[in-house]
């Protein structure tokens, strides 16, 4: 068996090179006796060359090539190999929400029986995670695992400021924050006191967003009883949460768009506190194994992010095979210790890794009653978040809306007209 991965910087070249070949980059992706992995997360890559080392045995002339690139980028490579084809066969990650698309298109095959009957095993996976795998009541990717929310809060910082919990209220989180920035003489921050995602890629702009409106109470779309959707943010929790973004900004000057921010961020000391998934774990292992930091429960609840995995080509049972042996008990643990994205099957014994990282106890021992959110199964979902992420980009960088409601709620209004545009043109908005 052989397998390699593809570093992020040359993954990037080959996918600029198949904008303009892509047809001809899929279809050298994989090989028949090649099978391709395309994944979404750099930090995932060790993962899968562990389940393919445990395949040796079963398979020791399978060769795995293992692709790993940033998810944007990752996004376009899939949406350009599915709609051209190719041959090989490619395991494939997606989101439930973004798998959609191409399920609606039959542009990816349905699971076999074997492995609908384990996903479908409510010993092995609960109901929310088994139909996120699936489409019109049909299984077509594996669960793997998924990305949950909670806040990472940098304990010797707190302590300097006299902090001494996690917030409990968004208000709270204000109040902390401004205790917690670190200025110069002229009052500009130069440790934000809470890192909010006020840059980067679109979709994940929208998606924060949506957790701290969800704390307010709020959310950019609600399932209504037939099945058809509406918005819920052009309203009061909307504007606290907007709101509070731009208090943060101009106001009380702890976060400029401009600062660090993220996990890189927080693991360099240059914030002290924000919200993020539990991959960040073992991200701060392998790179700030020394920051004194803890994690806590978000007010109201999380957004919950399932991964799947999906196989397309010529040789599927080999590819099923592979995403069968991530779900084994052993590569799930691994995953978990080594990784830090929670998996997602049920009846795994994962105390080994909660007994050794505490930080693990504010996504698994949340509070009862705790909630949890995920992105819609439809199809202009990403469509609809870059456009609200659009929006915000632009809020965010106006001084003027600080403190101002009326025009706060002028750009929700705004915001709202755009994704209610979008729900109707697909036939998708509740009346």
């Amino acid at each position: 068996m052989k397998y390699t991965s593809s570093k992020h910087a040359n993954s990037v070249r080959l996918l600029g090179l198949g904008v303009a070949t892509g047809a001809l980059m899929f279809s050298n992706a994989a090989s028949a006796e090649t099978l391709t992995i395309w994944s979404g997360y750099p930090e995932m890559a060790p993962f899968y060359e562990h389940v393919a080392e445990g395949m040796k045995a079963e398979y020791p002339d399978l060769e795995v090539d293992i692709e790993a690139i940033a998810l944007r980028e990752h996004e376009k490579r899939v949406a350009l190999g599915l709609t051209s084809g190719g041959e090989g066969t490619t395991v494939i990650e997606l989101a439930g929400s973004t798998a959609t698309r191409y399920l609606e298109n039959d542009l990816l095959p349905a699971a076999p029986d074997a492995i609908a009957d384990f996903v479908k095993d409510p010993a092995n996976f609960g109901s929310f995670f088994s139909d996120t795998a699936s489409y019109d009541g049909t299984v077509y990717g594996m669960p793997l695992f998924r990305g949950q929310g909670a806040l990472f809060y940098n304990t010797e910082m707190f302590e300097a400021a006299g902090i001494t919990e996690p917030p409990k209220t968004m208000e709270d989180f204000t109040t902390y924050a401004d205790k917690l920035t670190e200025r110069d003489a002229d009052g500009k921050p130069v440790v934000s006191g809470w890192s909010m995602r006020l840059s980067g890629g679109g979709q994940g702009i929208a998606e924060k967003f949506w957790i701290n409106l969800f704390q307010f109470g709020g959310s950019l779309l609600v399932e209504t009883d037939d099945g058809m959707w509406k918005t819920d943010f052009a309203n009061e929790a909307g504007r606290k949460a907007l709101a509070q973004y731009l208090d943060n900004i101009y106001v009380n000057k702890t976060v400029t768009p401009e600062m660090p921010a993220d996990a890189d961020a927080f693991e360099r000391g240059q914030t002290a506190m924000f919200i993020r998934e539990s991959w960040v774990i073992g991200d701060i292992a392998a790179k700030a194994p020394d920051l004194k930091y803890a994690t806590a429960p978000l007010p109201v609840g999380s957004i919950a992010l399932p991964t799947n995995l999906y196989v397309s080509g010529d040789d599927q049972d080999l590819g099923w095979a592979f995403a069968k042996a991530t779900n084994d008990p052993e590569n799930l643990v691994w995953l978990l210790k080594n990784v830090g994205w929670l998996p997602n099957r049920s009846g795994i014994d994962y105390s080994s890794v909660t007994g050794e990282q505490p930080a693990f106890a504010a996504f698994v021992d949340y509070p009862e009653g705790y909630k949890f959110f995920t992105l819609p199964s439809i199809g202009p979902i990403e469509e609809i978040l870059t456009r609200v992420a659009a929006q915000l980009t632009v809020a965010f960088g106006d001084p003027s809306l600080a403190g101002n409601d009326e025009a706060i709620d002028a750009v929700l209004a705004k915001t709202n007209d755009e994704v209610e545009k979008i729900l109707d043109r697909e036939g998708l908005l509740a009346k």
